[in-house]
């Protein structure tokens, strides 16, 4: 076989079906967000240039801890003290008085008795679910269509059955329930927001289901922890049922602004994936740095009612702003906002324009991070956009689309209760 060959084809069919993905070099400034530098490079005629005042659009950068001045000043004094690294796994000197108090910090966040940091939450979702998938022998899992990677890569790799129930259809997954031996083990995996549709879960209504049919579950906030509930401590918070998720998985990379993942719940349940989850006992912990500075975020985060309220407040103002254009877009009550383009073609097209024709940077999205056809460009908005910037940008979008011809209209949206589950389920 010819390995080289081999990989270069697959990767050029890929290119052919026009979901070959481009990565913007982008030069963030705390000072200047959302403007920004961007390098654009074109290997094919091997050019290179800089495009300067870029605004961005589609940060999860949600709070913009990122750039919190006492944020910054713990993480250097962190490592002023005790170095860059972390030393080992946590099991090998890799342990540290900043990791304990970050997961103390986080179980006290979501109510819950125990807390387990991990290198990202992807990794936090694909090894617990592999872990306890794995460990429960004859678990019958129970999956929305539209779960994460992650939480699907995590199902998949540990062999367990699995059922896909339609996105946030209740009933759906109550027949699905049914279908099983009340006394078989069951686990129902899904998410608090929809980070690609913007959709809020019922949290609540999930609890109910799996009380009623001895299941457990496992609930992704990754895209709600910061933003929603009491403190931001997330949408299960806000329908008054954290106590009730068997297991909370979390991410220190969006509204905290650091890097890093976590699961929280029940001691016993949290000792358990400790124990027996390769991703948390072979990996090298997060260096205490980022761990300390996590800690300062979630507290600062947990004190910032007015940056939430002042997130929601402008983003619904940019969906008004489309409504009265007719731009489609994913309805939702959260503060991401998905324009539906269908093609990864037109994605990406319009996403080009933006950028070289008003200085606007939103990433096109499209297979295999969402189904195939429903490709679209997400907007995010953060405290540092202004009111002025959302004008801005909703007439750029306006201009872009009738440049091209390409004006989504009436006819153009899509049933999104129809849409297929994740291709790679």
């Amino acid at each position: 076989m010819n390995y080289k060959n081999f990989f270069k084809s697959k990767v050029q069919n890929f290119k052919n079906e026009g979901y070959y993905r481009k990565f913007l070099p982008v030069k963030r400034s705390r000072s200047t967000f959302p403007y920004t530098q961007v390098e654009i490079v074109d290997n094919e005629k091997n050019t290179f240039h800089k495009k300067e005042n870029i605004k961005i659009w589609c940060t999860n950068d949600y709070l913009n801890m990122s750039h919190n001045e006492e944020v910054i000043e713990t993480m250097i004094s962190t490592i002023k003290e005790v170095g860059t690294g972390s030393g080992g796994t946590r099991n090998i000197s890799g342990t540290s008085n900043y990791h304990v108090r970050l997961e103390k910090k986080l179980a006290q966040f979501h109510g819950r008795d125990s807390a387990l940091i991990f290198n990202s939450a992807y990794l936090a979702n694909q090894s617990s679910l592999w872990t306890i998938c794995k460990k429960i022998n004859g678990i019958q899992v129970f999956s929305d269509e539209l779960n994460h990677a992650s939480l699907i890569q995590g199902i998949k790799n540990s062999g367990a059955s699995c059922k896909v129930f339609k996105h946030n259809n209740l009933e759906d997954l109550e027949q699905l329930l049914q279908s099983v031996e009340l006394t078989q083990p069951k686990l129902i995996v899904f998410e608090s927001l929809y980070s690609m549709d913007g959709t809020i879960t019922n949290v609540a209504e999930y609890v109910r289901l799996a009380k009623k049919y001895n299941a457990l579950t496992y609930l992704d906030e990754v895209h709600a922890v910061g933003l929603y509930g009491d403190k931001g401590s997330g949408i299960a918070n806000k329908y008054g049922v954290s106590d009730q998720i068997d297991i909370i998985n979390g991410t220190l990379a969006k509204a905290f602004g650091q890097i890093g993942g976590y699961v929280a719940g029940d001691k016993d349940v949290i000792e358990f994936v400790r124990s027996f989850t390769p991703g948390f006992i072979f990996t090298t912990s997060l260096m205490p740095s980022v761990a300390s500075a996590c800690a300062k975020s979630i507290e600062i985060v947990e004190d910032s009612n007015e940056l939430r309220s002042e997130i929601i407040k402008k983003a619904a103002y940019l969906k008004s702003r489309l409504d009265n254009l007719d731009i489609h877009y994913i309805k939702g009550d959260s503060h991401i906002i998905p324009i539906v383009v269908h093609t990864a073609e037109k994605a990406q097209i319009y996403s080009q324009k933006l950028l070289d024709d008003h200085n606007i940077y939103t990433q096109p999205i499209f297979y295999p991070t969402v189904p195939k056809n429903t490709a679209r460009l997400r907007i995010t908005i953060t405290p540092k956009h202004s009111f002025s910037d959302i004008d801005q940008l909703v007439e750029s979008l306006s201009k872009v689309m009738d440049v091209k011809r390409m004006a989504l209209a009436k006819k153009d949206k899509i049933d999104f209760s129809s849409i297929p589950h994740n291709q790679f389920i």
